[in-house]
């Protein structure tokens, strides 16, 4: 059974990819909501609080809630200053601190600006254990305040981006398996379709999945019921008819034998008529049990192709050959593919002025076999159409046949997952070319 196939088409990736692009549009949108719904306005707050504590420590008054000024001691500012861990820097030692690490916010600098009231610039230095803010203003152009922001930790933003992966890698697993569950039902109904193309009727399907599936596969299980009660019926008919055509031109035969010697002329042309029938009959047969599951191992091309030239030529005379030098090595069912060459080459004869010539050879994935012809060619538009059963060319009604030998070898070749080609020969008369996949033989 066919595994799942990651195709862009497939309803399978079609799924996973729609859920992908939702998930991650649901993800951008949790982050935007919580950056500007909830760490921006904290950020903000916190921002507009240090910019409180910098007016206040920079300069020496305090401005009370009721609007008096208090002044600040030294000694306080030193004790809030070591609470508050923050520091106070020169321009150059700034630098070499760690200020020439730290980035410039614009929006944390200018909220900065409008809560002190003057110029200031913010600048964040990451990396370490936890962020460090510096920040300058028009109170003391020439001094930088360093700020640690011990309580957001360096590892809580990788955390947190850890889990929203581990997350999102968690429902991705789950959908992706519910996908493949979902899908598997399909898979097997999309083999089992094929192997009725095929001409292989498999045993019913189970029914399973959702609804919708399950009732795709009860009506493909009794439309491949139906297929296979046909073709039983038919093969057991077309048998039943060949047994009671056969039984009389037995008789007719063994009649024939019994003529006066002056009466062998017409015995003889009784005796051909026969012989013709038969051979109608065997093809009826034939195309019959080719639509039937074959046995299938690995051959030699060239070999089953010399085996049908040899028995070929004793009928229709010399069969020019070029073949790929060395073996070509198919999966297939060595009867069949003789029985196609063999109509091909038939054919040829039939519908050709003498010539007939016998090719194989190689592509990167097939291998091929090819019968020419010197005859009068087909229309390009009966090409399609003389592949149906019973159908003939032009030239073909005034032969005696039954219009089934390209149906056969269609399919002969469908059954081995081929393809044929039809193009004119190189003496202008009708080419047709088996191609079959190259599979290698495994050990």
């Amino acid at each position: 059974m066919k595994r799942l196939r990651f195709s862009r088409r497939s309803t399978f990736s079609r799924s996973l990819f729609l859920f992908v692009a939702l998930l991650f549009a649901s993800l951008v949108t949790s982050y935007m909501v919580v950056l500007n719904f909830v760490v921006m306005p904290s950020l903000q707050q916190f921002n507009k609080v240090l910019a409180y504590e910098v007016r206040t420590l920079m300069t020496e008054k305090m401005v009370l809630q009721d609007g008096t000024s208090v002044r600040v001691s030294p000694a306080l500012r030193k004790k809030i200053y070591n609470e508050l861990g923050i520091t106070f820097y020169a321009h150059s030692a700034a630098m070499e601190e760690g200020l020439n690490w730290a980035k410039e916010y614009d929006f944390l600098s200018e909220h900065m600006s409008e809560y002190i009231g003057g110029k200031a610039s913010v600048h964040l230095e990451l990396g370490r254990e936890y962020p460090i803010l510096w920040l300058t203003s028009y109170l003391a152009p020439d001094i930088w305040v360093r700020v640690p922001l011990t309580e957001i930790g360096q590892n809580q933003f990788s955390l947190v981006f850890r889990y929203t992966l581990t997350i999102f890698l968690t429902i991705f697993a789950g959908v992706w398996l519910y996908i493949r569950y979902q899908n598997k039902p399909l898979l097997e109904l999309e083999y089992h379709a094929g192997e009725v193309g095929k001409g292989v009727i498999l045993p019913p399907m189970q029914e399973k999945g959702a609804t919708e599936v399950r009732a795709a596969i009860r009506s493909f299980n009794h439309m491949a019921t139906g297929i296979k009660t046909l073709e039983n019926d038919r093969t057991v008919l077309m048998a039943g008819v060949s047994h009671d055509l056969r039984t009389p031109l037995t008789r007719i035969r063994l009649a024939t034998e019994m003529m006066s010697p002056e009466d062998s002329y017409l015995a003889e042309s009784i005796n051909k008529d026969i012989e013709e029938c038969d051979a109608i009959i065997g093809q009826f047969m034939s195309y019959l049990k080719t639509g039937q599951e074959m046995d299938m191992e690995f051959c030699d091309l060239n070999a089953i192709l010399m085996e049908a030239v040899n028995s070929e030529s004793s009928v229709v005379g010399e069969i020019e050959t070029a073949l790929e030098p060395g073996s070509m090595i198919v999966n297939g069912n060595p009867l069949a593919i003789k029985r196609a060459i063999t109509n091909m080459i038939v054919n040829a004869y039939r519908y050709g002025n003498g010539w007939i010539k016998v090719s194989s050879g190689k592509t990167e994935d097939s291998v091929w076999f090819q019968v020419e012809d010197d005859g009068a060619g087909i229309k390009e538009e009966d090409i399609h159409r003389l592949f149906q059963p019973f159908v003939q060319g032009e030239k073909a009604r005034s032969n005696k046949g039954t219009g089934l030998g390209l149906a056969i070898i269609r399919r002969i070749v469908d059954a081995h997952e081929g393809s044929i080609e039809i193009h004119k020969s190189e003496r202008g008369g009708f080419a047709i070319r088996a191609l079959l996949p190259l599979k290698e033989k495994e050990d």
